[in-house]
């Protein structure tokens, strides 16, 4: 079906002669005057028109088009209306281009260059249309800076609005890259503090030593270096929330010291004689099993029963199905805007590509990839090689190539998929593979895969 296409003139032989010279390229639909370009506005919808300013009653003066013009665009302000002006003052023109139009072309138009406008005007219009239609399926889905429209999210996003009223310590699970933090800048900013400080603190980049200073603060002269009292984020976060990321990090002596803040939220800070109260909200993280950190006797049990009175779990990237797409579709938009690429866009096999990775880096890893591949991408399209990702054949062989070898390779990456899915377990990997334990264990030793 070919596109939809408007032209507004109240020239009659020139509007035949238009449609005649576009119609193998536009659906032309014709109209003589303001009242019946805004009805066939209003019923056909086309992203595109083409409009004279001077239309009847007085088609010797603007008015009456730049009055069209402003219906129009009050209808679907992404319309690309064109104006095309035989009027000789060109500011008429301008004045158009100020109150919304596209473009404008002067009388007697070059049609090689009316071609070339149109054809951009379509295209503009039609990756608005698609990120209109994106920006529609993610809907309320774009919550709080967090994307995603997977069941997995959808429970997320609810327990998160459900925990956010309350100041019920929050323990946020998931791996690396599953957006932890943003989960956490979304609790505190649905929270009664959210106009308090969000702090967050990665328990594992901060030496041991400094650790506990920098969470509980110092007195004046507490140790080497201690030349003025300092805040800890414990306090710097206070009528706010402080995020400590990696909880399970978290040195055995300060769990004891946090378990007493949650307990009676006072802080003593290090080389201090009082308990100062504070009032912060406590949102702990970690992509570590804090289960099996129990068991070894690495993490207290009573100060996981304190953090994790809400558990948010964040599923994988690779278990969130068409979020992959969305995602991968936003951050193409988002870096190609900022690299004045606005054209550029997944091709077909990177798409199926980025359906395969195993995401093992999680949504970081694809906003990297992406980032990467805007940046290296040479023509208009981005391909699987441009996200450093393999063919949706699992496979980048050369010429040359025995089938063997190219089967063996096939194998192998399936193999090394479906283990590292399942944690290095044999059992559901084969039930994956569609084969036995004992077929897995001999293709292993044949390929060299170890067991993980």
């Amino acid at each position: 079906m070919k596109p939809l296409l408007l032209l507004v003139d109240d020239d009659e032989a020139l509007r035949t002669q238009m449609r005649w010279a576009l119609d193998g390229s536009y659906e032309v639909l014709l109209a003589e005057d303001r009242r019946t370009a805004v009805e066939m506005f209003r019923t056909w919808h086309p992203p595109v028109a083409l409009l004279d300013l001077g239309l009847p009653p007085s088609p010797a003066e603007p008015t009456e088009g730049l009055a069209t013009l402003t219906d129009l665009l009050a209808l679907d302000r992404h319309a690309k209306v064109v104006i095309v002006t035989g009027q000789t003052d060109k500011q008429n023109a301008l004045n158009a281009i100020g109150q919304g139009a596209y473009d404008f072309l002067c009388k007697p138009v070059e049609m090689d260059e009316l071609r070339l406008l149109l054809k951009r005007c379509f295209h503009v219009a039609q990756l608005e249309h698609e990120y209109g239609e994106m920006q529609e399926r993610l809907g309320n889905n774009d919550f709080e800076g967090m994307l995603g429209n997977c069941p997995a999210m959808r429970e997320v996003f609810g327990t998160i609005r459900k925990v956010a009223p309350s100041d019920a310590p929050v323990l946020v699970l998931g791996d690396s890259g599953t957006g932890k933090e943003l989960a956490g800048r979304a609790i505190h900013r649905l929270s009664p503090r959210k106009g308090g400080p969000f702090v967050p603190i990665n328990c594992a980049a901060i030496p041991e030593n400094l650790l506990e200073s920098e969470l509980f603060g110092h007195e004046k002269g507490a140790f080497t270096g201690a030349h003025l009292e300092r805040q800890g984020r414990l306090e710097m976060a206070a009528h706010g929330t402080l995020f400590l990321d990696e909880i399970s990090e978290l040195p055995a002596a300060l769990q004891v010291k946090l378990l007493r803040f949650l307990q009676e939220f006072t802080v003593e800070r290090v080389g201090g004689r009082k308990s100062l109260p504070v009032d912060t909200r406590v949102i702990a993280a970690t992509n570590a099993d804090l289960k099996q950190a129990l068991a070894s006797g690495k993490f207290r049990e009573d100060l996981y029963y304190r953090l994790a009175v809400v558990q948010i779990k964040l599923p994988p990237l690779r278990d969130r199905g068409g979020d992959i797409d969305l995602l991968a579709r936003l951050f193409v938009r988002r870096y190609a805007a900022n690299a004045g690429r606005g054209t550029l866009a997944l091709d077909h096999q990177a798409v199926r590509a980025l359906r395969d990775h195993d995401w093992p880096g999680n949504v970081r890893e694809l906003e990297n990839r992406v980032k990467r591949a805007v940046i290296m991408a040479e023509g208009q399209r981005i391909t699987a090689a441009d996200l450093e990702l393999a063919s949706p054949t699992g496979q980048s062989l050369g010429e040359g190539v025995a089938l063997r070898e190219a089967r063996e390779a096939v194998e192998r990456d399936m193999i090394q998929r479906a283990l590292h899915r399942h944690g290095g377990k044999i059992a559901p990997a084969a039930v994956q593979l569609g084969i036995s334990r004992p077929t897995l264990y001999e293709l292993m030793a044949k390929l060299g895969i170890k067991k993980e």
